[in-house]
């Protein structure tokens, strides 16, 4: 079965069950359920030849030989969706304002799943390493406190970097680096959160922040990340509805943002 049919049929399978096989006369599988291809054409040949002759255990197809060919189709889908889900691309909703406003609120998120090594699956710890993160990487990492809690920051700091931020201004090894992704605003949160550091990022490691500088749980309150719990790089924003049930309905969904690229 080539990936034209499965794609031919997997939508009509899944949605319109065994309705994808008309009441017309057809040959049929025997005892031994010949393969459904060899059916197919079967069933094509008599397209060709209305008058061919069909005995009566060749009028339909068994209900059992469709369940076969549905069961097939539907694990292979499955089996599909798993593999492009943990080595290709998995979908992250985005739940608070750390973000903003690269994120916002409600935005789900395409998160390209090789961009730093290919792994595994199950414990995350790296087969083949491909690429590092650079400063600026949108990342979507396992939090150091909570392994089974998945979020997403900003790479700011590398390995063996020193880094510290005066007033909002970001300094990397005492030099003044341009941060223009960071989004300050009035606050009452004390201003330890436009004032950190010096610190040296350890070896492995990875320094992050949200770009809500003062409303994120990031780096600052709870170290680096270790390269073993990046998950992936943030890639495409795919859907963005507006939570705030004050909004009209016809409003909420934000099509300036489908499919955006997340820089």
């Amino acid at each position: 079965m080539n990936i034209l049919t499965l794609i031919y049929i997997i939508p009509k399978a899944l949605v319109f069950g065994h309705r994808t096989v008309r009441p017309f006369k057809v040959f049929t599988l025997h005892k031994n359920f010949e393969s459904y291809n060899v059916f197919m054409k079967k069933k094509e040949a008599i397209s060709r030849d209305p008058s061919a002759e069909v005995t009566k255990a060749e009028a339909a197809l068994p209900w059992t030989a469709q369940v076969m060919e549905y069961g097939k189709i539907i694990v292979l889908s499955v089996i599909l969706a798993l593999f492009i889900r943990s080595f290709i691309v998995q979908a992250f909703h985005i739940p608070s304002g750390s973000m903003i406003p690269t994120f916002l609120e409600g935005d789900r998120v395409l998160v390209n799943k090789f961009s730093y090594g290919i792994r595994n699956p199950f414990t995350n710890s790296v087969w083949i390493d491909i690429g590092r993160p650079e400063r600026g990487d949108v990342v979507v990492f396992k939090y150091p406190d909570d392994p089974g809690t998945d979020f997403v920051k900003r790479v700011i700091g590398l390995p063996g970097e020193k880094l510290e931020v005066i007033s909002g201004q970001l300094l990397i090894n005492d030099t003044p680096v341009g941060d223009s992704k960071a989004f300050y605003k009035q606050t009452e949160r004390p201003m330890f959160y436009r004032n950190f550091g010096p610190i040296t990022v350890p070896e492995n490691c990875y320094f992050m922040m949200g770009d809500n500088r003062d409303h994120s749980n990031d780096s600052r309150m709870w170290g680096c990340v270790d390269y073993s719990l990046l998950r992936g790089k943030a890639w495409r924003i795919y859907w963005s509805w507006n939570p705030e049930k004050s909004q009209p309905f016809t409003k909420r969904l934000r099509t300036e943002r489908l499919w955006q690229k997340v820089k």
